[in-house]
């Protein structure tokens, strides 16, 4: 990973949909712990298939495969502490070389750039409860620190161009992000946080408050919100602006409400006008629009459409 001081991000602006929903739709079942992350061993061309849709349909980042893997969420599938050490590396590892083939291969036809974000979800993810979009963790800072600075360590030594932590839901766990960096001072990353509504992250802290936190921190190069209704997202930004010069992210999910205790999404997630809702993001002031959960191809080339059309 190269030091942040040379990361150009110059032309970045569409970011990638969400993996899970595309694997889905390509029959693959997601319902153990370790999610997209199960793919990663068995099928591996199949998250290459879903990169290539993304970069076809005009995203300029790849996000890994990497969101769910961690040594706990395979402990969970019943590997021994060491071997799950061992596990977890591995997929993380492959998440980014998967990701870097196919970019490799885009090259021979594409002059067009392309990033590589090494994707890491919320301790809450872990848990496999829905606690991403609440926060409210029976843990210690220090269990926290120690969840992230294990799988920064690993992705710090691949060829990933930053991190990307998605759906953090509190000012605590962006703190603990910021602690488990601190061995790493030039390794590049953007937080992304989960919303509850039009100023609060998901646990309940302002927004604001969180992007203060951050705006000072010279390795992150960019704030987000992600996986958060589409409605709420204009506001947001807005809430951002006012506080950060670094590019603001956004890439909400379809609008559907994940159900953690039948484990399916709920609601419409029929979003029609999804270029007119990018259009309105870029004119509120994100800098890379995207998708999240149950968001595919067809919307990231809406946002394509936006930039440029």
């Amino acid at each position: 990973m190269k030091p942040v001081q040379q990361l150009d991000l110059n032309g970045l602006h569409i970011l990638d949909g969400a993996m899970a929903t595309e694997l889905e739709r390509r029959g693959f079942n997601l319902d153990g712990p370790l999610w997209s992350a199960h793919v990663l061993e068995s099928s591996p061309e199949a998250i290459a298939e879903v990169h290539r849709a993304y970069l076809e349909a005009g995203a300029d980042c790849l996000l890994t495969a990497s969101y769910q893997v961690s040594t706990e969420g395979f402990q969970q599938i019943g590997y021994d502490p060491e071997d799950a050490v061992k596990a977890a590396d591995r997929a993380l590892r492959a998440s980014v070389a998967i990701a870097e083939k196919v970019r490799s291969e885009y090259y021979s036809t594409s002059p067009r750039r392309i990033w590589i974000a090494a994707s890491l979800g919320p301790y809450g993810a872990m848990l496999h409860n829905g606690a991403e979009y609440h926060g409210n963790y029976e843990c210690s800072c220090e269990e926290l620190v120690g969840f992230h600075g294990r799988r920064i360590a690993v992705l710090a030594e691949t060829n990933a161009d930053f991190l990307a932590f998605e759906s953090i839901p509190s000012l605590e766990e962006a703190e603990a992000i910021l602690t488990a960096l601190r061995p790493y001072p030039d390794v590049p990353a953007y937080l992304s946080f989960t919303c509850r509504d039009g100023t609060h992250v998901s646990h309940g802290e302002k927004l604001r408050e969180c992007a203060e936190l951050l705006d000072g921190q010279r390795q992150i190069i960019a704030i987000g919100i992600n996986c958060t209704r589409p409605e709420l997202i204009a506001g947001l930004i807005r809430e951002l602006a006012q506080v950060t010069r670094k590019p603001v992210i956004v890439y909400p999910n379809s609008g559907e409400q994940w159900d953690a205790v039948h484990r399916c999404w709920q609601g419409d997630g029929e979003i029609q006008e999804f270029g007119a809702l990018a259009q309105r993001w870029r004119t509120a002031g994100a800098r890379w629009i995207g998708g999240c959960c149950r968001t595919g191809p067809e919307h990231v080339r809406m946002v394509a459409e936006v930039w440029r059309g």
